[in-house]
């Protein structure tokens, strides 16, 4: 992907919670301009987003978001935030509200993984998702 493409299918998510919304909808937006269902896109972007945002922001740092498409046609989605604590599937019981973020990540795509960003400045936590 060129980097004129990169930017276009980019954003930069403030540090609220409230704009996962904002986030789906463009998540709908950039998937809808590819013919593809948009279901389990945006369940995938609002959790990498969210823990992003939660667990992985100070508040003053914002998150960037962008997603695109490989060569095989699959989508590929991923967020960038400024610290450098790994993500980790968490076990939650049957009453917790939360902790199921990683585990829906990791059922509903191919592959999603970490990697740094350089000088310790962060890191991109990214997801693929069959076409």
């Amino acid at each position: 992907m060129g980097e004129a493409a990169r930017r276009e299918n980019e954003m930069v998510v403030k540090h609220d919670l409230t704009v996962v919304a904002e986030v789906r909808r463009f998540v709908r937006l950039v998937t809808g301009q590819w013919g593809m269902d948009d279901f389990v896109p945006c369940l995938v972007a609002s959790e990498l987003v969210t823990n992003a945002l939660r667990y992985a922001s100070a508040s003053d740092d914002d998150v960037t978001f962008r997603i695109g498409r490989a060569e095989d046609g699959a989508l590929w989605m991923e967020v960038q935030d400024a610290t450098c604590d790994l993500p980790c599937i968490q076990r939650a019981d049957t009453i917790s509200e939360a902790g199921r973020g990683l585990f829906i990540v990791d059922q509903f795509t191919r592959c999603w993984g970490v990697r740094p960003v350089a000088g310790s400045a962060g890191k991109v936590v990214f997801a693929v998702l069959n076409p």
